[in-house]
């Protein structure tokens, strides 16, 4: 298989709770929380403003292009938070569909329509809307959670300040009119203070990161793309990939042709021709020529048929996945095993595509994998084909870099198939794909 090296993460020694009071991760999603609160200060006077003076403008021709200008407005907002979760949140969200007015139509008026149909419009100015009282909310805990537990768990190291500055015994806890008062002046008081601020410290980037995962979903659910017009633009590029996959197909296909069996038979047509001339002359001559020709046409047809092969195996037709999976397997250079569980035939597409799939995997098995064995298993999960190849060879396999597998993987999503790589370095190796079963 497309063999090279793999690395494995590094693991920390330190503990993930003990790290993340000083990971970049926890200041970057502290820094989104605090800037939320004006952007969305901002985003909300904005669109409320314009909507509601948009909504009551209505009754007359202004309110059109006022509330379009709200819609206009709030998508630009949307592009600003979609780059600052980008830079912040490391949240990269598609960017929505353009507004497009209907065709034939062009001018403003066709625009501000086109922005009144656009749901993604709607989506934005909603997210204006509802991000304001979220942000105010995220922005008060944060900020009083990181300087409360900060202070109180540094605490011991400025105690001195209130004797020696402030005339107290130490930091005040309560204090009534009656004269009543608690410091925390004792070395078991400050330590205990301490304590509760480490603890307080340790908890606040996960109620950061809990409180940015919030942010997350509102962004990608009302800023990102919607899922009509995601699920349009995987079909787009599906088709990309059959059509560029057809296309390499048939010039291959053509290629072989002329290469191969083309050429194999104008030489026999002049061979023939030459037999022909002489058979008057020197029978013998020509009889031997007609024999070379034999042979001849027997390369052709062997040729032929392993090209018919390449294109769509009878045996595939005729008996089924199983037959045709152990065929390929015996064509293998290592020993492998085939091992077929189907209670019927998929969709004659899905079956041609599994059997390439395994081709594809059992040649890479045979070039680069350096395995003595491998396995083929087959077995129907659902309404889904799963396909799984594996080896005890050198591992290292990856989808990386313009690999085979990468174009195999690209083939397979443009049948909303799947293909999962397992190769550590120095094996095993296991591949797993995964098809629909459209029977």
């Amino acid at each position: 298989m497309d063999h090279g090296q793999a690395t494995a993460p590094r693991a920390h020694r330190v503990p993930a709770v003990l790290r993340a009071p000083l990971e970049g991760r926890t200041w970057r999603e502290f820094l989104y929380l605090l800037l939320s609160l004006p952007v969305s200060v901002v985003g909300f006077s904005f669109a409320i403003s314009m909507a509601s003076a948009g909504v009551g403008l209505l009754i007359t021709f202004l309110g059109v292009p006022v509330l379009a200008a709200a819609l206009a407005g709030s998508r630009a907002l949307g592009a600003v938070e979609r780059a600052r979760a980008r830079g912040l949140l490391h949240l990269d969200v598609a960017e929505p569909e353009p507004v497009r007015p209907g065709k034939g139509r062009s001018g403003p008026m066709a625009w501000m329509i086109a922005l009144f149909k656009s749901g993604t419009s709607w989506r934005h100015l909603l997210y204006a809307l509802v991000h304001m009282p979220w942000a105010i909310a995220a922005f008060c805990v944060s900020v009083t959670l990181w300087a409360v537990g900060w202070a109180v768990f540094l605490y011991p190291l400025y105690a001195w300040m209130y004797p020696a500055y402030w005339g107290q015994p130490g930091m005040q806890v309560f204090g009534d009119a009656d004269g009543t008062s608690l410091y925390l002046d004792n070395p078991f008081e400050i330590g205990v203070t301490s304590a509760a601020g480490l603890v307080l410290v340790l908890a606040t980037p996960w109620i950061i990161r809990g409180m940015a995962y919030v942010d997350r979903m509102l962004v990608v659910g009302l800023l990102g793309p919607s899922r009509l017009a995601t699920r349009v633009w995987e079909l787009e590029e599906d088709r990309g990939v059959v059509v560029d996959t057809a296309a390499a197909d048939l010039r291959r296909i053509e290629r072989d042709l002329h290469d191969g069996a083309q050429a194999r038979l104008v030489a026999l047509a002049m061979d023939l021709g030459l037999a022909k001339e002489k058979l008057e002359e020197d029978p013998e001559a020509a009889a031997r020529m007609v024999d070379e020709a034999h042979g001849e046409v027997k390369l052709a047809l062997q040729e032929l048929r392993d090209l018919a092969r390449g294109i769509h195996p009878a045996i595939l037709t005729d008996r089924g996945l199983g037959p045709a999976l152990s065929a390929l397997a015996a064509r293998c250079t290592v020993p492998v095993t085939v091992e077929v569980d189907l209670p019927a035939r998929p969709a004659a597409a899905i079956e041609g595509i599994a059997y390439f799939t395994v081709s594809e995997l059992l040649q890479n098995i045979s070039k680069h994998s350096r395995a003595r064995s491998g396995r083929v298993d087959v077995w129907r999960s659902g309404q889904r084909v799963m396909l799984q190849v594996s080896d005890d060879g050198q591992g290292g396999a990856s989808t990386d870099g313009g690999s085979g597998l990468a174009g195999l993987a690209e083939r397979l999503g443009s049948v909303d198939g799947l293909l999962v790589v397992d190769s550590p370095a120095g094996g095993p190796t296991t591949i797993t794909a995964e098809l629909p079963w459209r029977g």
